[in-house]
């Protein structure tokens, strides 16, 4: 039996199909890009803040220990302060006639031991040495008055004698200008007056006198004054003025020798 060869049915047929096929491999599919870890954090990050949101509470601020701590901390410190002023009140002791007394005299005192050493200064032609002494007693007494002052507010007390009697807390009445010690009028003018020699020992005479009463007065108060502090500035100025008596009369012995 004998065929005849005709048109290749095979590769008619794949025409066509074959087409499709290369039509749909030339179509380009555009990959789709891979999930980031930015992306996933992003995510996680959402989804945290929503479980945070809906964990949140808020407490009354009784409720809030950090509150009550600080409003704890504030009470202790408070308190504490309380107790300092307190104590301190309690421990220093009232003043008495005697302390408010002396301060208020020898401030008085004092400002008459500055004024003559100023007066002693005045003269150029007086001796050194003892032209030191008038500037350390100028110095020395301004700083004494400057802590009676102190002292007197603290006590709550006139800053100076309002009146013209002192050492009325000595039982001893007295006009401010006359007491123990105190120069008068005619002898500052002398002093304002006289020159070299003759200023060197009216200054040391005047000096001399001035600090014996000034002893006298801060004795008294070592003895009478209720608070502590005003009997060792008065044991104190007793001390000092003592010896600056001793060295007044041999820086004169001297001066007169040369």
């Amino acid at each position: 039996m004998s065929t005849t060869d005709g048109p290749d049915n095979t590769d008619g047929a794949a025409g066509p199909a074959g087409s499709d096929a290369t039509a749909k491999a030339l179509i380009t599919v555009e990959p789709q890009p891979a999930p980031s870890d930015s992306d996933d954090a992003r995510e996680d990050k959402s989804e945290s803040y929503d479980d945070d949101d809906d964990e949140v509470v808020v407490l009354a601020w009784w409720h809030n220990p950090v509150n009550l701590i600080a409003i704890a901390l504030g009470l202790i410190l408070v308190i504490g302060s309380l107790g300092w002023v307190l104590g301190n009140n309690h421990a220093l002791p009232d003043p008495n006639s005697a302390d408010v007394g002396f301060l208020q005299d020898m401030r008085w005192h004092h400002e008459q031991a500055v004024l003559l050493s100023f007066t002693f200064l005045a003269d150029a032609n007086t001796d050194p040495a003892l032209r030191q002494v008038a500037q350390e007693i100028i110095i020395g007494q301004e700083l004494e008055v400057g802590m009676m002052v102190q002292l007197l507010r603290d006590f709550g007390k006139p800053e100076s004698n309002e009146t013209d009697t002192g050492m009325v807390w000595m039982d001893h009445p007295t006009p401010l200008d006359q007491m123990p010690g105190m120069a008068n009028q005619a002898q500052i003018t002398q002093l304002d007056t006289v020159s070299g020699a003759a200023a060197n020992q009216l200054f040391v005479q005047l000096m001399v006198a001035h600090h014996q009463g000034g002893i006298y007065m801060a004795d008294a108060a070592v003895a009478r004054a209720n608070v502590s502090s005003v009997r060792t500035m008065a044991s104190q100025m007793s001390g000092s003025q003592a010896e600056e008596i001793i060295e007044l009369n041999q820086l004169l012995a001297a001066s007169q020798k040369s």
